[in-house]
């Protein structure tokens, strides 16, 4: 339940912004639920995409394009615009033909070597029939580095030097040279238990990146990897039984709930020869979370390291003989972010990102790992560092200085001088610079700004407009709902974002029904100032409903302490906050505040049980696949903000849906797959055993084979349509 993830469709960001198709309406300029959602006469919304621009390693500037298979590049001349054609390295389509690819996989397959195509880059990965391929554009070929299609290899990995490819198979770590097709296994021991250079599931959830379960990085000579090693004895299995198929298809995963047992742990080195060094356990005897893995520019093996909890962070720094330092230390109030690892200088000193004040900034420390200076510092959150330019000793960096719910481009000095924004419009930037600095790319967009793309030079002036498509003619056709954004303070006064969609012909001596989204997890706000495809809450806004969107304040990603205060009380601070809103709500006179109905998915699932269970404000509740006892999710997210259940118990309690099923209030549809591996059908099954046991009543989907999200189209029609009868039926 990362914080940087969106979870499924209805967690998205609340903007105005959409296109659609001449077809998507019948000339009345009202939306329907099957042009939203049926699988076979649903509308294409979406607009035409920006051109794709990037910067090659000689500093040029590079056009892209796919045509039948085929990757097209120019070189665009930035001051005239003029395009020149790259010599073709070979038509990819061509070349699979020519390896004998199936027909059946060889279109998709040239597509997605073709997008992945930069003018530097000759030799390509991939996988076809479990083997990893190479894609060789100086010899115009594609030929297998491994030959066993009864086994599967992933998660491959070229070397620096393109020399060698590293590979998972079952889990255990392998290595075939290019050259030769000749293949060494680097590590023994894998096993159901034991996974070398794989993420466990919990790790790869809550820490890498939902999806990615390499564990390992090459080193800059492409001579060894690091790689880390866990052990999963005495994790629990979680059994989904997969009653969706005949036969079952059962899914047994490791699992470790709050509280658990946790992986253990360990970070390695191995060669090329399949030696193996591991580094020693700095913390023996406590339990901790390795959070980060590399390599520094001159070789040196680098990791991160958190408690358990997560209440520190260290960056270690491995020798040689792999004994290590701590050479930076976190701690929090609460509990400590994970963090982006160094961006190092050429001096051997570094930029390193830190929430340490409670918002996150830049500071630079020199190679002797001591602090020189804070470089940005304020009420306001760095988002990403694009770069430094060593020549202009400056750091190039997005941050929400001026906008709490976008982002701009910003430069400083590395003695923290010279403070600049470079973007000029408001909104959401997304910033590509050149190798020396000197010319950025910028695509953007805003709530009320359709997304553009321009070339600028380094101090933030306009070189060329490249994309301004602008609202398509027939989507101001349509009758849309007339959006405002507002700051709404709590009753501590902080000010919490919210985004209002009115329906047409809004009236405001009215009242309306409320439909009101929400996520409310740590730190994912969904009010975000960009353009976006959301039709559903238009079509509400057709029905004569006011759909309503409010960040609380430890959901607003306006600093991580704006969210520390709901350490250990998961729901409780977060209800309050959602209680100011709708009070906010009630005294603007339009609202129905006896006709709200609450929406939510996973953490947004949570928080509307709890709601609905906690208070009485919500006549509806949509509860999608929603966690209902902390105790029963993963170990690594909630004990981050819940701590130990041994040691908080009456936390855990008091934060929790299942406890208090007995005092549900209102009418709530309960949503989630039964596959889902990351908030299991248990919590489901045991809310509904104590609704059942509390005598209150509830409406019950399941979607069958489904995840974390509803993905078949047929069964997300058949979602869309319950909750549409149930709304209408109960509001």
């Amino acid at each position: 339940m990362k914080r940087t993830i969106s979870l499924n469709a209805l967690s998205v960001a609340i903007v105005a912004g959409f296109a659609c198709s001449a077809a998507a309406y019948a000339g009345d300029g009202k939306l329907t639920l099957e042009m939203l959602y049926h699988p076979e006469l649903k509308q294409n919304f979406n607009a035409a995409p920006l051109t794709r621009l990037s910067w090659d390693n000689q500093n040029r500037l590079i056009e892209s394009k796919v045509n039948k298979g085929a990757a097209e590049l120019f070189v665009i001349n930035p001051a005239t615009w003029e395009k020149t054609a790259l010599p073709a390295d070979g038509n990819v389509l061509s070349i699979l033909k020519t390896a004998k690819i199936d027909e059946k996989e060889i279109n998709k397959l040239a597509d997605q070597l073709s997008a992945r195509i930069k003018p530097e880059t000759k030799s390509y990965i991939f996988t076809y029939k479990n083997d990893i391929w190479l894609l060789d554009l100086n010899a115009g070929k594609a030929r297998a580095l491994t030959n066993t299609p009864n086994e599967k290899e992933d998660e491959a990995l070229l070397s620096p030097d393109a020399k060698t490819v590293a590979y998972l198979k079952g889990n255990d770590m392998y290595a075939t040279d290019v050259a030769t097709a000749k293949e060494k296994r680097l590590t023994t021991g894998g096993s159901e238990t034991i996974f070398n250079g794989r993420l466990d599931w919990v790790y790869q959830e809550e820490v890498y990146g939902r999806g990615d379960f390499r564990a390992f990085r090459w080193a800059p000579d492409s001579k060894k990897l690091a790689f880390l090693s866990f052990d999963e004895t005495k994790v629990p299995v979680y059994t989904l039984s997969g009653e969706h198929s005949q036969p079952v298809k059962t899914d047994r995963t490791r699992y470790p709930k709050a509280g658990d047992a946790n992986p253990i742990t360990k970070l390695g080195v191995v060669d090329l020869n399949g030696k193996v060094s591991w580094t020693q356990d700095p913390y023996a005897g406590k339990e901790t979370l390795i959070v980060q893995v590399d390599w520094t520019p001159d070789g040196r093996l680098m990791a991160a390291w958190q408690d358990r909890v997560q209440t520190w962070l260290d960056l270690r720094i491995y020798d040689a003989k792999l004994n290590s330092k701590a050479v930076v230390k976190e701690t929090s109030p609460a509990w400590t972010e994970r963090l982006p690892l160094p961006h190092f200088l050429k001096d051997g000193g570094f930029i390193w990102q830190s929430s340490r004040t409670g918002h996150h900034h830049l500071y630079h420390y020199d190679k002797n790992f001591q602090l020189v200076k804070a470089v940005t510092q304020g009420d306001w959150d760095v988002r990403a560092v694009h770069g430094v330019d060593e020549a202009n000793s400056r750091v190039l960096f997005a941050a929400n200085e001026r906008n709490p719910i976008g982002n701009d481009e910003y430069s400083v000095n590395l003695d923290g001088s010279n403070f600049k924004r470079l973007t000029e419009e408001k909104g959401t930037h997304m910033v590509r610079w050149n190798k020396t600095f000197t010319h950025y790319i910028d695509s953007w967009s805003s709530m009320t700004q359709t997304p553009k793309q321009a070339l600028f030079t380094d101090a933030g002036v306009q070189v060329k407009l490249v994309d301004d498509a602008g609202v398509p003619a027939k989507v101001k056709e349509l009758q849309l709902a007339t959006m405002k954004h507002q700051q709404i303070k709590s009753r501590n006064g902080f000010l919490m974002e919210s985004v209002l969609f009115l329906p047409p012909n809004f009236d405001a001596t009215k009242k309306y029904p409320v439909y009101q989204h929400l996520y409310a997890g740590p730190m994912a706000p969904q009010v975000r100032d960009m353009w976006n495809a959301n039709l559903y809450y238009h079509f509400l806004a057709q029905q004569g409903y006011v759909v309503w969107v409010m960040d609380n304040q430890s959901a607003s990603n306006k600093g991580v302490s704006s969210a520390w205060p709901i350490h250990k009380k998961l729901g409780q601070l977060e209800l309050q906050d959602q209680l100011d809103g709708l009070e906010w709500l009630r005294q603007q006179g339009f609202a129905d505040m006896d006709r709200i109905a609450l929406n939510g998915w996973s953490y947004g699932g949570y928080f509307t049980s709890y709601a609905m269970t906690h208070s009485k404000a919500w006549k509806v509740g949509f509860v999608g696949a929603p966690v209902t006892d902390w105790r029963f999710y993963d170990s690594i997210y909630t004990e981050r903000y819940m701590g130990l259940p041994q040691e908080n118990a009456d936390g855990y309690d008091k934060g929790s849906s299942l406890k208090a099923a007995k005092d549900l209030s209102g009418k709530i549809m309960i949503m989630h797959g039964t596959m889902d591996d990351n908030v299991h059908p248990q919590n489901t099954v045991m809310f509904i055993d104590a609704l059942a046991k509390g005598n209150k009543d509830y409406s019950l989907q399941l979607y069958p084979g489904q995840g974390h999200g509803v993905a078949d189209p047929w069964q997300n029609w058949s979602m869309q349509k319950a909750k549409w009868k149930f709304l209408q039926e109960n509001l």
